[in-house]
C-alpha cells in the first residue's frame, strides 16, 4: 500500500490508540492533532506519528494542518458532558465536525472518515442525538465520506469490562440501571481492520458501516460475566427505571461522572445492529469470549501487583 499523510483528531482515547498504531506498523505518515496533551506524550505514540498541540476549534489552524494531506480521521468523542444540556455534546460532535468538513473543503483534502455510533440520531440522548447531527453534516459535505457507527467497543484497557472491573471492587453489591439494556460488543481490532480496508477503497466512500458483534449481552450479563471472570462474588442488583433515574441524576454531580443522565436516556436504545458492516467488509467478527480473559487478566494483574506494593510498605 502507497504510505499516506493522514491527520487524525481524537487519537489519544481508545480506539485512536489501536489505529494509530496500525496505520503506523504499515507505513503511513500520520499527524495527531490534540488539545490536551499530558506529560510525555511522545511516549505512548508509536513511532514515526507527528504530535501537534493545537486549538482544534480554530478554523485556520485545521485548514493548515489539513493542507497537503491525503486523508483525515476524525475519531472525536464523549459520553459525558458538564451538565446535562447537551452544549457539550454538540460541540464535541457536531460543531467540530462541521469545522473538520470546512477545513477540509478549503484544504482540498476529500477523504473523510468518520467515527460516530450506531442508533445515531435516534433516541433521546444527547449523545445519540448530537451523533446524529455530526452524520447529516459529514453527508451533506461533498466528500469523500465513510462513517463507522460501532455498537460498545470492547478490548484491552475498554470503558466496558474493564470500568466494571473497577466498580465491582468497591462492593459486593452493584445497584444497575438499564440492567436489561441490550448490546453487540465490537472488538477494537476489528473497529480498526474496517477502518483500515475502508480507507482507500472508493467502494466505500458515501457508505455507513454498522460495526457489531456476533454476541448480545443485556448490561446486567456483562456485568455478571465481569466478576466471574475475575473470580468475584458479586451481587447485581436490577434497578426499576424511577430508581435508575435518580442514580444518574446522583452520579451527574460526582466528578468523573461514572454514570449520568445522558447515558440512562442512550441505554433505553438497545444498541445492536441491523445491516452487519464487518460482513460487508470481509472481516470475520472477533466473539467475547476470546478476548475476555486477556482483557482482564491484565487487569487483574495490575490489581495484584498494586496490592503487593502496598502490603511491602
Amino acid at each position: 500500500m502507497t504510505p499516506l499523510n493522514i491527520v487524525v483528531l481524537g487519537g489519544t482515547g481508545f480506539v485512536g490508540r489501536h489505529l494509530l498504531a496500525r496505520l503506523a506498523a504499515e507505513g503511513h505518515r500520520i499527524t495527531l492533532l490534540s488539545r490536551n496533551i499530558g506529560p510525555h506524550p511522545d511516549r505512548l505514540l508509536p513511532p514515526g506519528v507527528a504530535l501537534r498541540e493545537v486549538d482544534v476549534y480554530d478554523p485556520g489552524v485545521l485548514r493548515e494542518a489539513f493542507t497537503g494531506a491525503d486523508a483525515v480521521v476524525n475519531l472525536v468523542g464523549i459520553l459525558n458532558e458538564k451538565g446535562d444540556n447537551g452544549r457539550g455534546f454538540r460541540r464535541a460532535h457536531v460543531e467540530l465536525t462541521k469545522l473538520v468538513v470546512a477545513a477540509m473543503q478549503l484544504a482540498g483534502v476529500r477523504r473523510l472518515l468518520q467515527m460516530s455510533s450506531l442508533n445515531a440520531g435516534r433516541g433521546h440522548s444527547h449523545y445519540l442525538k448530537s451523533r446524529g447531527e455530526a452524520e447529516a453534516a459529514v453527508k451533506s459535505s461533498g466528500l469523500d465520506w465513510t462513517i463507522f457507527e460501532p455498537s460498545v467497543i470492547f478490548g484491552p484497557g475498554d470503558g466496558l469490562f474493564c470500568r466494571f472491573a473497577a466498580l465491582l471492587k468497591l462492593a459486593p453489591v452493584l445497584p444497575l440501571a438499564r440492567a436489561r439494556s441490550r448490546f453487540a460488543p465490537v472488538f477494537v481490532g476489528d473497529v480498526v481492520e474496517a477502518m483500515v480496508r475502508t480507507l482507500k477503497d472508493r467502494r466505500s466512500f458515501g457508505e455507513v458501516y454498522e460495526l457489531y458483534g456476533p454476541d448480545v449481552f443485556t448490561l446486567g450479563q456483562v456485568v455478571r460475566m465481569t466478576a466471574r471472570q475475575l473470580g468475584m462474588r458479586r451481587l447485581v442488583l436490577p434497578l426499576p427505571d424511577a430508581l435508575g433515574r435518580l442514580q444518574a441524576f446522583v452520579f451527574d454531580f460526582v466528578p468523573g461522572k461514572p454514570f449520568s443522565s445522558d447515558n440512562f436516556r442512550s441505554l433505553k436504545t438497545d444498541s445492536v445492529g441491523g445491516i452487519d458492516g464487518l460482513h460487508r467488509l470481509g472481516i470475520t467478527p472477533t466473539r467475547v469470549a476470546t478476548q475476555l480473559p486477556a482483557i482482564l487478566g491484565h487487569v487483574a494483574d495490575r490489581q495484584a501487583r498494586y496490592a503487593r506494593y502496598r502490603a511491602a510498605r
